[in-house]
Protein backbone atom coordinates (compact mmCIF):
# COMPACT_ATOMS: atom_id res chain seq x y z
CA UNK A 1 0.00 0.00 0.00
CA UNK A 2 1.29 3.44 -0.89
CA UNK A 3 1.04 6.25 1.61
CA UNK A 4 1.07 9.98 1.11
CA UNK A 5 4.35 11.74 1.70
CA UNK A 6 4.02 14.97 3.65
CA UNK A 7 6.51 17.72 2.76
CA UNK A 8 6.91 20.97 4.67
CA UNK A 9 5.58 24.01 2.87
CA UNK A 10 8.33 26.43 1.88
CA UNK A 11 7.73 30.09 1.29
CA UNK A 12 10.07 32.75 -0.01
CA UNK A 13 10.30 36.01 1.91
CA UNK A 14 8.50 38.83 0.17
CA UNK A 15 9.81 42.35 -0.26
CA UNK A 16 7.80 44.73 1.83
CA UNK A 17 7.14 48.41 1.27
CA UNK A 18 9.97 49.29 3.67
CA UNK A 19 12.50 47.46 1.45
CA UNK A 20 11.35 49.31 -1.66
CA UNK A 21 11.32 52.65 0.14
CA UNK A 22 14.88 52.05 1.39
CA UNK A 23 16.12 51.30 -2.12
CA UNK A 24 14.57 54.48 -3.51
CA UNK A 25 15.89 56.60 -0.64
CA UNK A 26 19.41 55.15 -0.96
CA UNK A 27 19.76 56.05 -4.65
CA UNK A 28 17.47 59.06 -4.67
CA UNK A 29 14.53 59.43 -7.01
CA UNK A 30 16.62 61.07 -9.74
CA UNK A 31 19.91 59.31 -8.87
CA UNK A 32 19.31 56.39 -11.19
CA UNK A 33 19.42 58.58 -14.30
CA UNK A 34 22.74 60.09 -13.24
CA UNK A 35 24.57 56.76 -12.88
CA UNK A 36 27.10 55.79 -15.58
CA UNK A 37 26.08 53.14 -18.13
CA UNK A 38 26.67 49.53 -17.20
CA UNK A 39 29.69 47.76 -18.75
CA UNK A 40 29.55 45.50 -21.79
CA UNK A 41 30.02 41.74 -21.23
CA UNK A 42 30.86 38.73 -23.41
CA UNK A 43 27.86 36.37 -23.42
CA UNK A 44 29.47 33.62 -25.50
CA UNK A 45 32.31 31.34 -24.42
CA UNK A 46 34.65 33.53 -26.47
CA UNK A 47 34.58 36.18 -29.21
CA UNK A 48 37.29 37.03 -31.72
CA UNK A 49 38.77 40.53 -31.83
CA UNK A 50 39.12 41.51 -35.51
CA UNK A 51 41.20 44.13 -37.35
CA UNK A 52 38.11 45.41 -39.21
CA UNK A 53 34.35 45.28 -38.62
CA UNK A 54 34.06 42.08 -40.67
CA UNK A 55 34.03 38.38 -39.83
CA UNK A 56 36.51 37.83 -42.69
CA UNK A 57 39.14 40.26 -41.36
CA UNK A 58 42.34 39.29 -39.55
CA UNK A 59 42.05 37.96 -36.00
CA UNK A 60 43.92 40.05 -33.40
CA UNK A 61 42.93 38.24 -30.22
CA UNK A 62 40.14 36.63 -28.24
CA UNK A 63 37.86 37.93 -25.50
CA UNK A 64 36.66 35.22 -23.13
CA UNK A 65 33.60 35.38 -20.92
CA UNK A 66 34.46 37.55 -17.93
CA UNK A 67 37.15 39.60 -19.70
CA UNK A 68 36.89 43.32 -19.08
CA UNK A 69 36.87 45.57 -22.13
CA UNK A 70 36.01 49.11 -23.12
CA UNK A 71 33.82 50.00 -26.11
CA UNK A 72 35.00 53.16 -27.89
CA UNK A 73 32.57 53.32 -30.80
CA UNK A 74 29.93 51.27 -32.58
CA UNK A 75 29.44 50.75 -36.31
CA UNK A 76 26.31 48.78 -37.16
CA UNK A 77 26.48 45.58 -35.11
CA UNK A 78 30.25 45.90 -34.48
CA UNK A 79 32.01 47.49 -31.51
CA UNK A 80 35.55 48.91 -31.53
CA UNK A 81 37.00 47.79 -28.18
CA UNK A 82 40.11 47.68 -26.03
CA UNK A 83 40.71 44.51 -24.02
CA UNK A 84 41.76 45.97 -20.67
CA UNK A 85 43.63 42.78 -19.75
CA UNK A 86 45.92 42.64 -22.81
CA UNK A 87 45.60 46.12 -24.34
CA UNK A 88 44.54 44.66 -27.72
CA UNK A 89 42.30 46.99 -29.74
CA UNK A 90 39.97 45.87 -32.49
CA UNK A 91 36.42 45.06 -33.53
CA UNK A 92 34.04 42.49 -31.99
CA UNK A 93 30.62 41.46 -33.22
CA UNK A 94 27.67 42.79 -31.22
CA UNK A 95 26.10 39.35 -31.57
CA UNK A 96 28.41 38.06 -28.83
CA UNK A 97 28.61 41.02 -26.44
CA UNK A 98 25.87 42.88 -24.60
CA UNK A 99 25.29 45.62 -22.09
CA UNK A 100 22.84 45.24 -19.22
CA UNK A 101 20.22 47.96 -19.08
CA UNK A 102 19.49 49.86 -15.90
CA UNK A 103 15.81 50.51 -15.28
CA UNK A 104 14.82 53.59 -13.28
CA UNK A 105 11.45 53.37 -11.62
CA UNK A 106 10.54 56.99 -11.15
Amino acid sequence: MLGALALPALSAPTAGAATVATAVTATGASGCHNLPPLPYKVHAKAVTIRSKASAKSTSLGILYRGHKFTVHKTRGNWHYITDTTTGVKGWVSGTYVYRDVRMCLD
